[in-house]
């Protein structure tokens, strides 16, 4: 089957390993002044423009999950795979000044992480734990899902095994290679490589969006072909158009999302790395253009289903991978040497998000866990090491949930992950503009949010794919005591269970004149630009022993 497929493994490898020696240069790139820092190695040097921020965002954002899981939700559910489009679009009005502020609260007092500000905004650092863990724990599922748009296109070129450990190889291999170009550029790795991966998916999109609906017979054919196949289901579910039970789903789903999008630390990581707030207003007016790409790349899964595309085989007896459909839509439609180009480019945009997950999620290690509470006098060279080990041990942790979760569809993993950092909404979101919710009444609704949407996830099942847990986030509203076949986001339901605790809890410790702590910032921090002057990072906690008890 390997030999079948040569062509495209020869221009896969070929631009793989292109964009992996760009890696490795990328060390050298806008002169880093210290690598052996947090601020150069984490955040690029915190001055990247306006064209880099776009790449490095949008790449960060628009991901394998983007190319790979979305169309095969769309071939296999309908028109509830469109989800992705609403939320991306409503997403930049709602962060336009909520990223600014934070931008430039953290240029002004060093912060590399969301907890950072919180721990001070706060000052409780076990509320700056939470949100560092909670960040981590959501950022591991999104890592896996990039690596499971690789495996899909491994798979397909036929380079993967039966055997457990044969199956999984190539995506180990390539895990290595992301994890050691990573270790030594850090952020510049991802952002010089996002402009290769950007323009090779403008380009693959483009081209299929033009040359597929000619080829299949137009774009009547296409739509006929999806509706017929959904009405012919045994189990109809939405087909081309959402049915009546799953319109609250959708809704909540896309407002959840967006809600959760800007919350991820890597997507923190990539706003915090720009030069001024100039640039990140200018950023978040243009990438509305990539849910224009996000658009067409969700109809891939309706052209998949008019060429009459089948999924390979998956894991377990009797089931399919739908990860596969988009890598076997371009085998099957285009010639060899195309499809080796729009294999890489999935596989490229598996990389970038990856490298940058890794890192936030790294320096969330770093800077609240090692720095708070294993050596407070860590010095920057040391900071900048255990964040270069801890990134190489969660992308570690990423293969083993490929390995050892082996989800059916690679969206499950990411939706879950959106209802873990939902959590953090509260303290960092809402922090951004008022200090009125108590520490204590943070912690106590992060720990209500997290048992509601753990619990809820728990309960989903999916008979079609032998899941019994965690197979979803649409919760049935009749678990409830309604009435109704109609389901609901389970993240949305999680952080509004989080919102009522904080807010009662707070009313309570406020009338019980309880020490809400000292807020480290002021309300010009928030306003700072490019030239302001500096808080020396840390000097605010150097006042420690003077301060009231923390929460």
């Amino acid at each position: 089957m390997m030999r079948a497929h040569l062509t495209e493994i020869i221009v896969f490898t070929f631009l793989f390993l292109l964009v992996s020696a760009m890696g490795f240069v990328a060390a050298r790139w806008r002169a880093p002044r210290d690598m052996a820092h947090l601020d150069e190695w984490g955040l690029g040097g915190r001055n990247f423009g306006g064209w880099i921020t776009w790449f490095l965002v949008g790449g960060d954002l628009y991901t394998a999950y983007t190319f790979v899981a979305v169309p095969a939700l769309v071939f296999g559910a309908g028109a509830m795979g469109f989800f992705a489009v609403p939320y991306t679009i409503v997403i930049y009005p709602l962060v336009f000044l909520v990223l600014c502020r934070l931008w430039s609260v953290s240029h002004r007092h060093g912060y590399v992480t969301p907890a950072d500000f919180v721990r001070n905004r706060f000052d409780s650092p076990i509320l700056a734990l939470l949100v560092a863990i909670t960040g981590i724990l959501a950022t591991m599922p999104y890592i896996a899902l990039q690596l499971v748009g690789i495996e899909a296109v491994l798979k397909t070129m036929g380079v993967t095994g039966e055997s457990t450990i044969a199956r999984h190889l190539p995506i180990i291999i390539a895990f290595a290679i992301l994890a050691a170009y990573t270790y030594q550029s850090g952020l510049r790795a991802p952002a010089l490589i996002a402009f290769v991966k950007d323009s090779l998916i403008y380009i693959v999109i483009l081209v299929a969006i033009i040359y597929l609906p000619y080829k299949l017979g137009g774009w009547g054919d296409i739509f006929n072909a999806a509706d017929a196949k959904f009405k012919a289901s045994p189990a109809p579910g939405d087909g081309i158009l959402l049915n009546a039970n799953n319109q609250l789903q959708y809704i909540t789903l896309a407002f959840g999302s967006a809600l959760a999008l800007f919350l991820y630390p890597h997507s923190i990581t990539g706003v915090l790395a720009s030069r001024n707030r100039d640039v990140i207003k200018r950023n978040m007016s243009a990438l509305p253009a990539y849910s224009l790409l996000l658009g067409l790349i969700a109809l891939l899964g309706y052209m998949a289903i008019a060429a009459g595309v089948k999924p390979l085989p998956g894991a377990t007896q009797g089931s399919v991978d739908g990860n596969t459909v988009v890598p076997l839509l371009f085998d099957q439609q285009f010639p060899d040497w195309f499809a080796g180009v729009a294999y890489a480019a999935i596989g490229i945009g598996a990389l970038v998000p990856a490298a940058i997950m890794s890192i936030a999620a790294a320096n969330l290690f770093t800077r609240n866990i090692y720095k708070e509470y294993l050596k407070r006098d860590a010095t920057p060279a040391q900071e900048a090491n255990v964040s270069k080990i801890t990134s190489l041990v969660v992308k570690v942790g990423a293969v083993a949930c490929i390995v050892f979760l082996d989800p059916q569809f690679s969206i499950d993993l990411q939706l879950i992950g959106g209802v873990i950092i939902l959590q953090t909404l509260p303290a960092v979101a809402l922090g951004l503009y008022t200090r009125w919710f108590h520490r204590t009444a943070l912690i106590a609704g992060w720990a209500a949010g997290m048992a509601m949407g753990m619990w809820m996830l728990y309960q989903i099942a999916n008979p079609a794919t032998g899941k019994k847990h965690f197979a979803g986030s649409a919760f049935p509203l009749s678990e409830f005591g309604f009435d109704t076949k109609k389901t609901i986001y389970v993240g949305i339901v999680a952080v509004l269970v989080n919102l009522a605790v904080a807010a009662l809890l707070t009313l309570v410790l406020r009338v019980a004149k309880v020490s809400g702590g000292v807020d480290h910032t002021t309300p010009d921090d928030y306003f700072a630009d490019e030239g302001d002057p500096r808080v020396v990072p840390g000097a605010e906690r150097d006042a420690d022993s003077a301060r009231e008890p923390v929460a």
